[in-house]
């Protein structure tokens, strides 16, 4: 398999046992795909939750390292950014994706219970309005437009609402639950205040919930990172934002030149630096992860880094591993 048909077999994985079997019928050794990570006599397990966004580099990431290193067992839950950090914080975990920082509660929380962690940068992302494949008329949406019709209290429930010219169809909603990071970015970025939305559309903290149900009705519309619109081109559009300078789609060039706004972010994981003292499979997986950012993000389809986020990333490794106490 090819890695252009590796990114699409991600889109309906319903489970990291799944993916596990798509991905090694891909071939096993992915060296093209790689640089090291093996580690003769590495065993152990490690507990990773959080982003459903950034849960499928991590899944990529993962079997790329278990490749080389068979005895390490990698579990990876996708229960959203918020989530994520309620079990990390809390010890349950050894990892949380994130596609949001931290938040001062959930830094609290985690100071609270004596966890400590490091923030690593790992990819970009373009939070992607879509609708479905028939719609021809939403091709460009304001901010503003944007906002009226996600915005709390909201009655927008038909697209002639948004837009006089546009056709009497019903307007259905479907996007990120209230315990996802893309969420928080989301309402934060379009409606001025995190965790600000209507009520009144479908909620889920599976991506791909959002993509099924915006592909099922032709009035549909949803929300989410950057690789679930990329892995459905043929039955998804992506509407184009305009924030006051022009529509702008969004893309790795509209992200790198900062013109996709205010819908870009950077992606990120937290790994346990108190778990990783006692655990030296967490110390190498993080170490490959951050060593092949650019590799396991062209794998899953995200947007990498740019020379300075790389450089970003190659000083938080190195405080990670002197942290641990790891050469």
């Amino acid at each position: 398999m090819n890695r252009t048909s590796l990114r699409r077999a991600l889109v309906p994985v319903a489970s990291v046992a799944t993916l596990a079997l798509v991905l090694s019928a891909c071939g096993g050794n992915n060296n093209d795909s790689t640089d090291g990570g093996g580690d003769a006599g590495l065993s152990g397990s490690i507990r990773v939750d959080g982003s459903s966004t950034v849960g499928p580099m991590t899944q990529v990431a993962e079997q790329f390292f278990t490749d080389t290193n068979p005895d390490v067992k990698i579990t990876v839950g996708v229960s959203g950014t918020g989530g994520g950090f309620e079990s990390f914080c809390a010890g349950e975990t050894d990892m949380n994706d994130a596609s949001r920082p931290i938040e001062d509660t959930e830094a609290k929380s985690c100071k609270d219970n004596n966890i400590t962690y490091q923030q690593l940068v790992v990819a970009n992302d373009a939070i992607t309005v879509v609708v479905n494949k028939d719609n021809t008329w939403a091709t460009c949406l304001t901010t503003d437009q944007l906002k009226a019709i996600w915005e709390p209290n909201s009655k927008i429930d038909n697209w002639n609402q948004v837009d006089s010219s546009f056709p009497d169809e019903p307007l259905t909603l479907f996007g990120p639950g209230t315990d996802s990071g893309t969420f928080d970015y989301f309402t934060d970025a379009i409606n001025g205040e995190e965790g600000a939305s209507r009520t009144d559309y479908t909620p889920s903290e599976n991506d791909n919930t959002t993509v099924t149900g915006v592909q099922g009705s032709k009035g549909g519309m949803g929300y989410f990172g950057y690789s679930y619109y990329e892995q459905n081109t043929d039955t998804l559009n992506a509407v184009e934002v305009d924030s006051g300078d022009g529509c702008v789609a969004p893309s790795p060039e509209t992200v790198a030149d900062s013109t996709y706004t205010p819908l870009a972010r950077e992606l990120f994981i937290y790994p346990s630096v108190n778990a990783a003292k006692t655990n030296d499979a967490l110390v190498s997986f993080v170490d490959y992860y951050g060593a092949n950012a650019a590799k396991i993000a062209d794998a899953a389809q995200f947007i990498p880094l740019n020379d300075k986020q790389n450089s970003t990333l190659a000083g938080q490794l190195s405080d990670f591993k002197s942290a641990v106490g790891a050469s």
